[in-house]
């Protein structure tokens, strides 16, 4: 049960979005930005941080919706993203993705384990500036977006299929539309 009052029959962060419509707005204005706006990332290997990080930090509803999300958009399959979520070092991505997931991983830890050297193996494997600064922002964007579902304890849909729609939806229309 959510600890503050929610609509019925919502689940996740869209049903804390309801209490407060005020910290709604920049937060899916935040989303937009890092997970569909201008990157050199694709929208799907954005999607894939997301729902990396939020599998990290154990936020059940944001992982099974980012992780729906990137498997419905190009380049990646359902088998893909939970390969990535078990295991990134032997997932079937690149070699520049497993390099900005390591970053992300640490970024989940604390931003102060991103090193030096975890900089220059991304940027040997291809990565460049933009990349990195977009993998670190959503990593901690992340952080907070879990730590917000769950910290209020927001309903979490034990529905596959729920999910399934959930990120076909953000996979074609995003998150935020301008009247939020």
């Amino acid at each position: 049960m959510p600890h503050i009052p929610t609509p019925p029959n919502t689940a996740g962060i869209r049903s804390l979005f309801s209490f407060r419509r005020e910290t709604a707005k920049p937060m899916l204005m935040l989303a937009q930005i890092l997970l569909r706006g201008d990157s050199p990332l694709t929208h799907g290997e954005r999607e894939l941080i997301a729902a990396f990080v939020s599998s990290r930090n154990k936020c059940e509803f944001c992982t099974r919706s980012h992780s729906a999300a990137a498997w419905h958009l190009p380049g990646n399959t359902r088998a893909l993203v939970m390969a990535v979520l078990e295991n990134p070092d032997t997932a079937p991505v690149s070699d520049k993705m497993k390099a900005l997931l390591t970053i992300a991983s640490k970024v989940q830890q604390s931003g102060s384990f991103v090193t030096d050297d975890d900089i220059a193996l991304a940027r040997e494997r291809g990565a460049n500036d933009m990349e990195i600064h977009d993998t670190v922002l959503i990593a901690a964007a992340f952080c907070m977006y879990n730590r917000y579902v769950d910290g209020l304890a927001a309903e979490t849909s034990a529905d596959d299929d729920e999910y399934d729609l959930m990120g076909k939806y953000l996979a074609e229309n995003g998150y935020y539309h301008g009247q939020e």
